[in-house]
């Protein structure tokens, strides 16, 4: 099996490379492309791979448009430091993504449910999904992410606005902590499913049972495992980020 990847990070290209290989010796990694232009001509010149592995966000452009001035149907895995509604047609039309940093196991599983889908297909009819997704993503800004959550304090439902949000975890149960110093019951089953909810520009999964809102944080610092230690402001407690993710939450925080 052939596979091409597109990424404009040099580490993480070269963690898929060595997890790919790791997971299936016989995959042939043709080549990595690191921007729009270069994906463009070498798609112009060679024939198609079996799979692709391709960031979103490249440094001049989206890569959305290499697939969507090309109208190819090779299948396709993008990769993102966020997931949102958009991403969510990926899984159910068969195409998946991988949120950064990539996990070895969700890797694995990817490729062995590509293969699963290839030995009863010849050829899946990718290029009307992707022009969909184009359409999702180029009109993100017009969707609604959740402006206001329940939650519940013994008998009483209170409502709370996005802005007043600190911090979610998770202890057997989602609660919400209120910038207010309130820690309140919520009725969701997992971070995940409260993911797909929230502005991804506004909130960060900093680890399993942490989601934090960017206007919570106090300050951070590194750890010498080359975790971060971020500092909330209310509740004043400290949340681990870990080293794999740390310059993800980085590029997020700096983001306006």
């Amino acid at each position: 099996m052939n596979v091409v990847i597109i990424e404009d990070e040099p580490l993480v290209a070269r963690e898929m490379q060595k997890s790919i290989v790791r997971i299936d010796a016989s995959i042939n990694i043709v080549c990595v492309l690191t921007s729009v232009r270069d994906a463009m001509a070498w798609f112009g010149k060679n024939e198609a791979p079996d799979l692709v592995f391709s960031g979103i966000q490249l440094s001049d452009g989206i890569s959305f448009d290499i697939f969507e001035t090309l109208k190819t149907d090779v299948p396709i895995v993008f990769t993102t430091a966020f997931s949102n509604y958009t991403l969510r047609a990926f899984k159910l039309n068969s195409v998946d993504y991988l949120l950064k940093p990539i996990d070895a196991d969700e890797l694995k599983r990817t490729l062995e449910k590509f293969k699963k889908i290839n030995t009863y297909t010849q050829k899946l009819p990718y290029s009307e999904m992707i022009r969909q997704v184009l359409i999702d993503y180029t009109t993100k800004d017009l969707k609604k992410f959740k402006q206001r959550f329940l939650t519940h304090q013994g008998s009483s439902i209170i409502p709370v606005d996005e802005p007043e949000v600190s911090m979610f975890s998770f202890e057997k149960i989602v609660l919400l902590h209120t910038k207010s110093g309130k820690q309140l019951v919520t009725d969701y089953e997992s971070l995940d499913e409260l993911e797909d909810l929230i502005d991804p520009s506004l909130f960060f999964r900093a680890n399993r049972q942490h989601i934090v809102h960017i206007d919570a944080i106090e300050s951070m610092k590194p750890h010498h495992t080359g975790k971060l230690q971020v500092m909330l402001k209310n509740p004043f407690v400290e949340i681990s980020v870990s080293r794999e993710k740390a310059p993800t939450f980085k590029q997020w925080f700096e983001k306006e």
